[in-house]
């Protein structure tokens, strides 16, 4: 088995234990596997060892990778910052999107998607920690983006994404992971059919899991460290 069949079956593991641990059904969490900077070959590689979803922060990236991958049919999720002038990357070469926080980004997407490809599945990213710095709509902005994404066509709004700030405080992460599902139940029940909590990367998927994420975004833990910048 090579380094990343490993990679991928310890991680496998992890989500099974850390779902177990809590009650729950380890096949209600999804693995998207992130290759930002990961070369097309260990892509190849994880693919040939059953992982189906890959996940890039950069569109044109991405895209590029999609298309050089495209006879295996994998699926693709942009988990980065999207700025208005890659919108159209994004709806033709990418599955679904994570990373909505406002609607001129949703609009370009619903607007760009071909209408030959099945909707787009997108989150909204909430800012969940309230740092100025962060991306994500702010709590009190998410029932109005959401309502009004909800309503765009060639999208289906599935639910939340979050990046909580980097801490080794395993309490404060199970809080903001557990703001997002609470977030995501309120929007439930103001009648929004939503079903995705895309949170916990390589260090914290587990507390993520503890706290309902049903889609967990890992790199390093499947791929190992990415080079360092020169």
């Amino acid at each position: 088995m090579g380094f990343v069949a490993e990679g991928l079956q310890v991680v496998h593991g992890r989500i099974a234990a850390a779902a177990r641990a809590v009650g729950r059904d380890p096949a209600s969490v999804a693995l998207v596997a992130v290759t930002k900077t990961v070369a097309a070959e260990r892509i190849r590689e994880a693919a040939l060892a059953g992982q189906r979803a890959f996940g890039e922060n950069y569109a044109q990236e991405g895209a590029a990778k999609a298309a050089g991958l495209e006879p295996l049919g994998l699926e693709w999720h942009l988990i980065g910052p999207l700025q208005s002038n890659k919108t159209r990357l994004a709806a033709e070469h990418f599955h679904w999107v994570h990373s909505i926080d406002r609607l001129k980004i949703a609009e370009r997407l619903a607007a760009q998607r071909p209408p030959a490809l099945p909707p787009l599945q997108v989150c909204l990213q909430v800012n969940v920690s309230g740092e100025a710095s962060k991306a994500g709509v702010p709590a009190d902005g998410l029932p109005a983006l959401a309502t009004a994404v909800a309503a765009l066509p060639g999208l289906r709004l599935r639910g939340l994404m979050a990046i909580p700030e980097p801490t080794g405080d395993a309490a404060l992460l199970r809080a903001r992971f557990r703001t997002l599902r609470q977030l995501l139940e309120g929007l439930k029940a103001r009648g929004l059919a939503l079903d995705t909590l895309s949170m916990g990367m390589s260090d914290d998927f587990e507390l993520a899991i503890a706290e309902g994420a049903t889609l967990v975004r890992v790199g390093r833990a499947i791929f190992g460290a990415r080079p360092m910048a020169a």
